[in-house]
């Protein structure tokens, strides 16, 4: 063994490959637990799933020593390239993929099938890494920050197209990584509040505000309430000014009380809506002066964002109707807008069943009862986690989360102590991707997230998962072994 070669194993993090190990050795015992069957005695038998993942395991563990071999800066030269070639596997995808479960997303190559959107993400990290670490990039220059964002859009829409919206919104967790390398924490916030505005606008979209106004939307006026106390809190927070924020919720919490007075006194038949329209507009014209004589753009866009709050608002519904049916249904079950515990809601209902099943300690190894008869699909792939709160109840389950807590923990202490700027964000992209895979599913198998599709890492039944896990993460440990050798990038 050469010098180099020494010096390679030497520095590799042997703690997370430890862990790595630990997770895909449980993961495969869950697997045997889902599809076993008692009269089959043979962990080897390869026509059973278990026997498949045998087989992805062992390939996966000679991926990541051929990682682990190669030379560290085959990742910064040939980030870009390597991003290319993934776009345009990711688009012949979108032709010639044949429809599986309603998405084109699986490559049939003979007697194997492959996910490209799986490895589209250690693509799409590396490319990141790249453009993140290139000399003079600052993620607060608007084209910069385009610059990335494109890089991350393009397979997002690629792999929407193929209709696998759940490996889509991966791609969403990355703006972790920009955030931690300098995006203002605002953006975060507004993107945040974006979304609860939708799920406002959605979940109350068909209340009426008050039962003589059934065509007036109590979803709509509580985004109108909601922008008006994000505004104040911006302008309190950001902008350190009391005196505006004062006279805006005196004068909206005035036009309101006058309104509702009018409306109970003299039953004057007129549009809420209209009223809460005029109070934003109001605020908006105001904060466009306070702009003007305080020479603060600041003003402009806090009052702009009340603008596009109400206008997502409103066009929410014609987004939700753009969504497949079944997707609608998952949406609306999760969100407690009707019940259907037959068809949409039937995954997740079996599955808080096997999970509370467990109790503390759980049925034990082999002995799951909706497991073994088959109550809950997917219960090796999307939902492997209810096999592992049902045979090895809350005390495995939160073992599991730890292991998984401990990998994401020490994924980011790997990332800060890197010496090259491409090794550190290529890290924070790991941690990110990992988080928002592992939150996700176990969300949407105990009933906090809607069921978008996802698996759990290291866990779930799939030889492009694991495989695209195992590259994913063997390239950072690859990169980690090295940083005492290089600095910066290439």
């Amino acid at each position: 063994m050469s010098v180099r070669q020494n010096n390679i194993v030497k520095n590799i993090d042997w703690f997370t490959v430890a862990i790595y190990f630990l997770l895909v050795i449980a993961g495969w015992f869950c697997i045997y637990g889902a599809v076993y069957h008692f009269e089959d005695a043979s962990f080897w038998d390869f026509s059973f799933r278990y026997g498949k993942q045998l087989m992805w395991i062992g390939c996966s563990a000679v991926i990541a020593f051929m990682l682990l071999m190669l030379d560290s800066r085959v990742y910064t030269v040939f980030a870009y390239p390597i991003y290319v070639a993934l776009l345009l596997l990711l688009l012949v995808t979108i032709f010639v993929a044949p429809e599986i479960k309603g998405s084109r997303s699986w490559l049939v190559l003979g007697p194997i099938s492959l996910q490209p959107a799986e490895f589209a993400k250690t693509a799409t990290c590396l490319a990141v890494a790249k453009m993140m670490s290139t000399y003079g990039f600052k993620v607060t220059r608007l084209g910069d920050f385009l610059k990335v964002f494109l890089i991350i859009i393009v397979p997002f829409a690629m792999i929407i197209l193929q209709n696998e919206t759940g490996s889509a919104l991966v791609y969403g967790s990355l703006l972790l990584v920009l955030y931690r390398k300098g995006l203002p924490g605002i953006y975060l916030m507004l993107l945040f509040f974006l979304v609860v505005i939708f799920i406002v606008s959605i979940r109350f979209g068909e209340v009426p505000i008050l039962a003589a106004y059934p065509d007036e939307s109590y979803g709509l006026f509580l985004v109108m309430l909601i922008t008006l106390v994000v505004q104040c809190g911006f302008l309190l927070i950001f902008q350190k000014d009391r005196k505006i924020p004062l006279h805006m919720a005196l004068f909206d919490a005035g036009v309101l009380a006058i309104s509702y007075l009018i409306y109970k006194l003299f039953h004057v038949d007129f549009k809420f809506t209209y009223v809460g329209y005029g109070v934003i507009l109001a605020n908006f014209i105001y904060l466009i002066v306070v702009s003007f004589q305080k020479f603060m753009y600041k003003y402009f866009w806090i009052g702009l964002f009340a603008i596009i709050s109400v206008g997502i608002s409103s066009m929410s519904d014609m987004a939700f109707d753009k969504l497949k049916p079944h997707q609608q249904t998952r949406i609306r079950v999760t969100l407690g807008m009707e019940n259907d515990p037959q068809k949409a809601g039937y995954n997740v209902n079996q599955s808080k069943i096997a999970i509370g099943s467990g109790g503390v300690t759980g049925k034990g190894f082999l002995n799951g009862t909706q497991t073994k008869l088959k109550y809950v699909p997917e219960q090796d792939t999307d939902f492997i986690f209810c096999t592992v709160g049902e045979e090895h109840g809350f005390v495995g389950s939160f073992v599991v989360m730890i292991l998984f807590l401990v990998l994401m923990l020490r994924l980011v202490f790997l990332a800060e102590r890197q010496r090259s700027l491409f090794s550190q964000i290529y890290g924070y992209c790991v941690a990110a991707i990992i988080f928002f895979h592992v939150s996700v599913n176990i969300g949407m198998v105990i009933g906090l997230t809607p069921v978008i599709g996802i698996p759990l890492p290291f866990f779930s039944y799939g030889g492009s998962s694991l495989w695209g896990f195992t590259i994913l993460l063997f390239i950072f440990l690859r990169l980690d072994a090295s940083r005492t050798e290089s600095f910066g990038s290439l």
